[in-house]
């Protein structure tokens, strides 16, 4: 039953996907300001694992790893240690945020249980892994300090803390 509702969900979010765009910094055809798209990729709110309000512009002017994973996907269990050491590594520098979807809040409060020196958001509806086009997990979505995504897509162990090193230099 988890599988098949893991399934919906992601097909859900791969449709919703599609009809994305990103606005560009400058002036539309009338002279009305855009928004920048780093703006309007810190534009989104969540929920903590501690059932607060996160709102994404917090994380302005920090470079930032954003981890999207599911609690019953192995190969995210397997970067387990590797996003914990990040978070400790480079606590006060670069923001780790683990963002828990495509199963249920129990599921993921659970798993997160063992994710250390993170901030955790649980995304049970997909809002956030929709609003940065994320289709599978485990996916990284990695922000310069300016707000500008360098890196979509999967790392293994080794790139991922490589390109948090080059970050927080």
């Amino acid at each position: 039953m988890r599988t098949l509702r893991g399934l919906v969900v992601l097909l859900l979010l791969t449709l919703a996907g599609c009809g994305t765009s990103t606005t560009v910094a400058g002036s539309s055809p009338d002279g009305e300001a855009v928004e920048s798209s780093a703006a309007a990729t810190l534009d989104f709110t969540a929920t903590t694992l501690e059932g607060e309000s996160f709102e994404g512009t917090s994380l302005a002017g920090s470079p930032t790893v954003l981890w999207f994973w599911a609690p019953w996907c192995p190969t995210c269990r397997a970067q387990i240690p590797t996003v914990s050491g990040l978070g400790e590594e480079y606590a006060g520098r670069v923001d780790v945020v683990a963002v828990g979807g495509l199963d249920t809040q129990d599921e993921i409060e659970e798993l997160a249980g063992e994710i250390g020196h993170v901030t955790h958001l649980v995304d049970e509806e997909g809002v956030v892994w929709k609003h940065f086009g994320v289709t599978a997990q485990s996916t990284y979505t990695v922000l310069d300090a300016d707000g500008e995504i360098v890196h979509e897509g999967y790392l293994d162990n080794g790139a991922i803390e490589e390109l948090v090193a080059d970050l927080a230099d």
